[in-house]
């Protein structure tokens, strides 16, 4: 099988910014002076009566969102998951999620594989800070096309979001008639004896571990889920009660994220055993993006491993 095109999905990010711009007269877009890493540079060369750069100061620049947001504008809102989610949580909460405004709030370098920049860049909070918030969705896009058309969709849902969105080139597996909709799970493929439940990066990696446990005799269920909230709970259920037990993996801490959500949801509705594999409580550290995901256990050689042990328990 010839190896699939790879590009990250803060590449979508951009350009699906600027598909929206033509389209949205009303839209504008920040920056916290980071508009090359984060590709709203894409849009601040078509429109740039319509980008602001607000300098190294999220908070202000989520200050900033909310009150064109509340003027009637269609907001987007850019900067490291870790200075986005991190250092603005405070304004995003009360001047943003609380009040329900229009304001989507695009973080980009999410996870270990900002890789050389180090502990202080690497957001592996952020999907929990976000999704403890009222009002706030959350989204992961799993590839380039997932990303531009998950931008595309929130500009006519109206309400705070959260898109996260990788440093990391991986592999396009959507085509182009790929149609995002709002937290709805996706079977990437089928298998009666576990499901494997990714976001992220992490979809890529579940897809070639499953195609390796299928030679190892091994079915396992992988399912996509960009939408952390609100979760498609229908499909996750469906998944326990089919499968009996789940391995989640996500490029987040395994506390707070898409392993705790669908935990939520098992225990509920359905209790199976739930394993995670993710970030185990601890701070990443300097180093090429693949080396940091192989050494955290992010790739389809250790979701084998789990998986393998968890049929045979």
């Amino acid at each position: 099988m010839a190896e699939l095109t790879k590009r990250a999905t803060r590449e979508g990010y951009g350009d699906g910014l600027c598909e929206l711009g033509e389209l949205r007269p009303d839209m504008v877009v920040l920056d916290a002076d980071l508009s090359a890493a984060t590709k709203t540079s894409v849009f601040q060369k078509a429109y740039p009566e319509r980008f602001f750069n607000c300098g190294i100061s999220e908070q202000n620049m989520m200050g900033v969102a909310s009150g064109l947001a509340s003027a009637g504008r269609l907001v987007f809102a850019s900067s490291f998951a870790m200075f986005a989610a991190g250092r603005a949580f405070e304004v995003i909460r009360n001047s943003i999620a609380y009040p329900q405004l229009n304001v989507k709030i695009g973080a980009t370098h999410g996870g270990i594989s900002v890789g050389e920049d180090g502990a202080t860049h690497q957001c592996c909070e952020d999907v929990g800070i976000m999704r403890a918030l009222p009002n706030m969705t959350v989204i992961v896009p799993a590839d380039y096309v997932e990303a531009k058309a998950a931008v595309l969709a929130m500009a006519k849902h109206d309400g705070p979001t959260y898109l996260r969105f990788g440093r990391l080139a991986v592999p396009i597996f959507n085509g182009p008639d790929y149609k995002f909709e709002l937290g709805k799970g996706i079977t990437m493929k089928d298998g009666k004896d576990i499901t494997v439940i990714a976001s992220g990066l992490m979809v890529a990696e579940a897809v070639e571990a499953a195609q390796a446990l299928h030679e190892q005799g091994i079915e396992a269920r992988v399912i996509n889920i960009h939408t952390i909230k609100p979760i498609d709970r229908d499909i996750i259920v469906k998944a326990a009660k089919e499968t009996g037990k789940i391995v989640t993996v996500e490029e987040h801490s395994i506390i707070g994220g898409l392993g705790s959500a669908v935990g939520d949801v098992v225990l509920d509705e359905y209790p199976v055993p739930v394993i995670k594999i993710g970030v185990n409580d601890v701070y990443g550290h300097s180093g090429p993006a693949k080396v940091l995901l192989k050494e955290f256990g992010l790739s389809a050689e250790n979701i084998v491993n789990v998986v393998k042990a968890a049929v045979k328990a």
